[in-house]
């Protein structure tokens, strides 16, 4: 493509200007829209998405929008923000609510589409609300057709137009002509690609020579020219602009015009698309510009950029979503360097583990993690303390009580440490609630304790109980595993642990591994846990975590190896309790201090049991319960660190 000569010491690569809402995207592939029972939260709009996609390829990007003062309008800010992307220009406007989309997905082609954005926040956007510093910081501006389609965003568009011009910041239009946004089509029918008419192809004509690139489809640059042939449009618009014309050509590819439009089409490089099963076409013009601009603003070849650009589209178009199933570096260099064609990508188990673990995802410090999952012997105290199961529940309320003060007393210390908790649904869904959305680090419990082989506790179903949990949830499973245990028994634990693991690839729920080799096996070969972690990933399976027990020094630093050999990507370990003195943990935690994947504890009866025997027994008030379990929880954390330091 030639030196693109963007402005040097730019903070940022690139500034999206447009829509900005939620999509809600139907879970039930096939149905009408009238028969989907059930819908997914995606974020959506072209800019927003094409601002989230350069942001997961590592472009430094930025959105400048409205959204409404709602719950909607902060999922959006986050959804952004968590990519790395830059939301200081996005606007809180109290007026107004979020926009937002309903989609089906009813076969590959259609998509029953319902746009809710009567005076929503996006199309709100003012000239005031762009700064022109804000602009000039950039390399490049990229706006959305759709906002030039009323006035007043005409005019905020136009004026960020005249700074990039100033500033010499690359203008980019993405056509995204949406027929029912100009007032064309039905209100319910967003689903319609093309109505030709002579008044929106004259406006867009009128902003044509402002741009460096132009990108569109078919049918987009047919409106852009105002014609019903392709060529003929192309020369249309080349008499208005001369900026890089990139034509989208769906599964065939696209090519890149830089000067006088060819005879014909065929006489340009057209650029292959990557052959893939398709789910569903929507997401996939987003997707390509997310990788066309990745290429474009690192000033790669045309080749290149649509390369990237293809890649992007193709694997979009194979998954649910937009936004969210835009790929990252990592899955990109995969799809490249793979010996066979990857046709369907939905069902690469490489491409599929990629996918949600080379993204942004939170980085924990070092954790403190308080388990009270224990359900029977909680019980056991409970009968022993004279009182009713039930209050099982409370006291599992009071630990999240406790967890908030230590936090707070690390926070005041200003101890760089997250902190966290194991809780089960049958006592402690109330503790669950109370401690979703802090921040905490929160697993949660699936196996039927003490079962050997594993079962869990919501039967074989794993995957419809993790329908009902939140994301940030961990799946915590703890398996008493032997590398050497009888061939039936072992397959059958391999089955489950399995599909478990498959479960959580589909729900997106992180997994957390809890292996203790059974203690009475009469198996005596050593190494028992290294080799039943790699037995794990030699199945295929690749927890987010591992928990286990203490381990001596030597062991760390083998199982360290396996753990970067086999998983670069794992969260790392957490150490368990099992009960022990506090002295004896401290111990634990100073053999691994040298670990690189050991990151914490989650520790248990250690903390809670005798506190919970004395509350059950009416020997203690709920203050002095909270106060004992601080205690221990605080004796643990400085141990911890003391072995650190």
């Amino acid at each position: 493509m030639g030196q693109t000569r963007f402005a040097n010491g730019r903070q940022l690569d690139l500034i999206c200007l447009g829509r900005l809402g939620v999509d809600l995207y139907a879970q039930q592939v096939g149905a009408r829209l009238e028969d989907v029972s059930s819908f997914a939260k995606y974020l959506g709009g072209s800019s927003a998405n094409i601002a989230f996609g350069t942001a997961r390829l590592g472009l430094k990007s930025a959105m400048l929008s409205r959204v409404g003062d709602d719950h909607m309008g902060r999922f959006l800010v986050e959804s952004l923000a968590r990519e790395g992307c830059d939301v200081s220009a996005i606007k809180v406007d109290p007026e107004r609510l979020t926009a937002m989309v309903l989609l089906g997905l009813k076969d590959r082609e259609t998509f029953p589409l319902v746009f809710y954005r009567e005076n929503c926040a996006d199309m709100a956007l003012q000239a005031a609300d762009i700064s022109e510093d804000f602009i000039a910081s950039s390399k490049a501006l990229l706006i959305t057709g759709t906002h030039f389609s009323t006035d007043g965003v005409y005019q905020a568009s136009i004026q960020a137009l005249d700074y990039a011009e100033k500033h010499s910041v690359k203008r980019v239009l993405d056509i995204d002509y949406r027929p029912v946004l100009w007032g064309l089509a039905g209100k319910a029918d967003g689903e319609t690609r093309f109505v030709a008419d002579q008044n929106v192809s004259q406006h867009v004509q009128k902003i044509l020579a402002r741009f460096d690139l132009i990108v569109g489809t078919e049918e987009e640059f047919l409106i852009a020219g105002g014609s019903e042939d392709l060529l003929t449009a192309l020369r249309t618009v080349r008499r208005l602009t001369a900026a890089t014309l990139v034509v989208k050509l769906g599964p065939q590819g696209c090519t890149v015009i830089h000067g006088d439009i060819p005879a014909q089409l065929e006489d340009a490089a057209i650029y292959p698309g990557v052959q893939v099963e398709v789910l569903n076409v929507l997401g996939a013009g987003d997707a390509f510009m997310s990788g066309f601009l990745g290429g474009w603003l690192e000033d790669a070849s045309d080749e290149r950029c649509c390369q990237l650009a293809n890649a992007c589209g193709g694997l979009v178009v194979s998954r649910h979503a937009c936004a969210p199933a835009m790929p990252t570096r990592a899955e990109l260099d995969y799809l490249f360097n793979s010996p066979v064609p990857i046709t369907r990508p939905d069902q690469d188990p490489v491409l599929q583990r990629l996918h949600q673990v080379s993204v942004p995802r939170k980085v924990w410090k070092q954790l403190f993690v308080f388990a009270f999952d224990h359900r029977w012997q909680l019980v056991e105290l409970a009968q022993k303390g004279g009182q009713d199961p039930a209050r099982i529940s409370a006291i599992k309320q009071l630990f999240i009580k406790a967890v908030e003060r230590v936090e707070n007393k690390l926070r005041a210390q200003g101890v760089e440490a997250d902190v966290g908790l194991l809780a089960d649904q049958r006592f402690g869904q109330e503790a669950l609630n109370a401690a979703t959305g802090r921040g905490w680090w929160i697993a949660r419990p699936v196996e039927v304790q003490g079962s050997r082989p594993l079962a869990f506790e919501h039967g074989r179903s794993i995957g419809s109980n993790l329908i009902a949990w939140p994301q940030e949830q961990i799946i915590k499973c703890l398996v008493q595993f032997h590398p050497d245990d009888e061939p039936l028994l072992r397959l059958e634990q391999e089955a489950q642990l399995k599909g478990l693991y498959q479960a959580s690839q589909i729900s997106g729920h992180e997994l957390l591994l809890e292996v203790i080799p059974p203690k009475d096996h009469p198996s005596t070969y050593p190494d028992v846990l290294y080799r039943s972690l790699k037995r794990l990933y030699n199945l295929g399976i690749y927890p987010a975590w591992w928990k286990i027990e203490a381990q001596s020094a030597e062991d760390w630093k083998k199982l360290d190896e396996l753990i970067q050999e086999r998983d670069p990507y794992c969260r790392g370990v957490v150490l368990l309790g099992l009960n022990a003195s506090a002295e004896c943990l401290a111990e634990g935690f100073q053999q691994a201090s040298q670990s690189q994947t050991c990151r914490g504890f989650a520790v248990g009866r250690t903390i809670f049991q005798e506190p919970s025997r004395a509350w059950m027994a009416g020997e203690i008030d709920d203050e002095g319960l909270i106060q004992q379990v601080q205690g221990t929880f605080e004796q643990l954390i400085n141990a911890w660190r003391s072995s650190r330091s």
